[in-house]
């Protein structure tokens, strides 16, 4: 029998590498999304040796339209899973922030993962069975952590939520896995300077695939990665929202990010 194949964009360093080394162990094989095509072989290097699975390689900036057509065609080959893990956040003022940089912010938290979806789920639905898997954040769930970053990361919440109600009973599964801080190097890319977080609210990688993954095999369309974000989100449904951001900028610290 062929082995599954499994989609990730964005593997080449945190959250990405560690679905990436967990679908390779679990036998799939694999294609890699990302920029950097140096970074994107050393990584498939690794998991063929590791693991004696196919790596595909597919170097793409999902910033570009044409880049995101060429992802977009490869998952029209059909693939079994799909983990729209690509994303950044931004330092600074959103206004006083580059626009071209916001909009590609944009192109990649939000327009690749609803391209990359709708290219992905009609071969899933013609088998019967696939899963996508959307790489979304606590701070899309809590208001108050930067603007465009968490309205992204909010609109790949109910983008996944509408889209589990509309693919009941296909086969096919979406999930939106909402960490809170993860180390990676997520935020130093960003330029964020993180000294305020206390280490009580960290997260590490192999952590939150485990759990995440352990919530998609149970069903669940928004897991939420460790106990002390079930606890912060479910707070934060229950109390005024203004008390949700104001706590968010006292330990978050959220001037200064877009």
């Amino acid at each position: 029998m062929p082995r599954p194949v499994a989609m990730i964009t964005g593997p080449t360093a945190g959250l990405g590498a560690g679905y990436a080394r967990r679908y390779a162990r679990d036998g799939y094989n694999l294609v890699l999304v990302a920029r950097t095509a140096e970074r994107l072989e050393d990584l498939a290097a690794e998991l063929r040796a590791a693991n004696g699975v196919d790596v595909e390689v597919l170097p793409a900036d999902l910033t570009e339209a044409a880049d995101r057509a060429a992802v977009a065609d490869r998952l029209a080959a059909g693939v079994q899973v799909l983990v729209n893990n690509a994303g950044f956040g931004t330092s600074g003022e959103f206004w006083t922030a580059d626009p071209a940089l916001l909009r590609a912010q944009l192109d990649v938290n939000v327009t690749a993962v609803m391209e990359l979806t709708r290219a992905a789920l009609p071969p899933m639905l013609a088998a019967g069975a696939g899963t996508v898997i959307n790489i979304a954040s606590v701070a899309g769930l809590l208001s108050g952590r930067g603007s465009t970053y968490s309205a992204s990361k909010a609109w790949v919440v109910s983008f996944t939520e509408g889209l589990a109600n509309g693919l009941a009973g296909t086969g096919v599964s979406i999930h939106a896995v909402c960490p809170g801080f993860v180390h990676t190097e997520f935020h130093q890319r960003a330029g964020i300077d993180m000294k305020s977080i206390p280490n009580i609210m960290w997260l590490n990688v192999d952590d939150v695939v485990g759990e995440s993954l352990a919530d998609v095999a149970k069903g669940k369309v928004i897991s939420i990665p460790g106990l002390q974000y079930k606890v912060l989100t479910t707070l934060g449904r229950l109390v005024p929202r203004g008390l949700v951001r104001a706590a968010n900028n006292a330990m978050g610290r959220s001037r200064g990010r877009t």
